[in-house]
């Protein structure tokens, strides 16, 4: 008897249609995509490694994917671990263009012990050469893996396995667009096995403290980028739509310019948290005098776009400042 995998289909490339076999840019326009019974279907190779559940959540492109809809992911998520007690692990399919986003997301909220691995293409599902469905074939090689196991959400494509917390969409079109700047892969997808090479320390599900099933929102918490010239405009924008975090995405190693370090400070003492974070691909932000001065947290080595996120769910916990830079220095 095969193994049991559920693939939730949530749209992106790797769904999509072109209007012909070398579309690779204008496919979105076709408004064609497959839904999860159908990419299974033309994957035949997948019942090779198990039986396949297919589970449609929406036809969406990654860009319209949000506090909603990862609420309603994590409840789906939850419930067929509940339905299916043979379960081995959950694939979904999803765009790049969030991928990561929704990676680290789960990756804080999920209560399930089952691996949980995201997949997607870099081109379109009829293309020539689409990277989609072994993509799908190796995702669910990777579910399940004993390995998987504990080892948080996962990202798998073009043959290399990513940890959520690390895992950043790095190029607009080619198939190595995803990497882990600071770490690397945690492993690979070859065609004789999977092989796992490092383990992710920070905490992870299924044991976090952070619960999205109580509100389908979340804090408002903006990111301010930072650029030569740039005045605070923007972060009083962000400040007076009503946001409870600023996330700044300052030169390397972490600074904001200098107009907008006086705002930010401003914001600080009012009760806004302010997560420093850097426009730079690697390196972490160091707590140095500045920021301790200025009363802003690190955002470690997250990226801005995940700092947010992490940020944001720490504020819906009703967290201080202290239980904050914790929060920084865990996950």
């Amino acid at each position: 008897m095969k193994p049991k995998i559920a693939f939730i289909g949530t749209g992106g490339t790797l769904s999509s249609l072109g209007a012909h076999s070398l579309d690779f840019v204008d496919y979105s326009l076709s408004g064609k995509r497959l839904n999860a019974d159908e990419i299974v279907a033309n994957v035949p190779e997948l019942q090779l490694y198990a039986d396949i559940v297919p589970v449609s959540f929406r036809g969406l492109a990654s860009f319209d994917i949000a506090w909603p809809e990862w609420c309603e992911l994590v409840g789906l998520c939850e419930t067929l671990v509940e339905e299916h007690a043979d379960l081995s692990g959950i694939v979904i399919g999803h765009g790049t263009s969030t991928m990561e986003e929704t990676a680290y997301v789960l990756n804080l909220t999920l209560t399930i012990d089952v691996p949980v691995v995201l997949v997607g293409a870099q081109r379109p599902f009829d293309s020539l050469s689409s990277d989609g469905p072994i993509n799908l074939v190796n995702a669910v090689r990777v579910a399940l893996c004993a390995e998987a196991r504990n080892m948080g959400v996962l990202v798998v494509l073009n043959d290399a396995i990513h940890a959520a917390r690390e895992v950043t969409k790095g190029s607009t079109l080619r198939l190595h667009a995803f990497q882990s700047p600071d770490s690397g892969p945690l492993g690979c997808v070859d065609g004789d096995r999977v092989s796992f090479y490092r383990r992710p320390l920070r905490r992870h599900y299924p044991r976090t403290e952070f619960d999205m099933a109580a509100s389908d929102s979340m804090p408002r918490v903006d990111i301010v980028y930072a650029y030569p010239g740039s005045d605070g405009t923007a972060i009083q924008a962000f400040l007076q739509a009503g946001a409870k975090g600023i996330v700044s995405a300052g030169f390397a190693p972490g600074h904001p310019g200098s107009l907008e370090d006086r705002i930010l400070q401003e914001a600080s003492d009012a009760g806004v948290i302010v997560v420093q974070a850097s426009r730079a691909q690697e390196g972490r932000v160091p707590e140095g005098r500045r920021l301790l001065e200025g009363k802003a947290l690190s955002a470690d080595n997250l990226n801005p776009e995940k700092a947010r996120l992490l940020l944001a769910l720490a504020l819906s916990q009703g967290y201080d400042a202290q239980e904050i830079r914790r929060i920084f220095a865990t996950y």
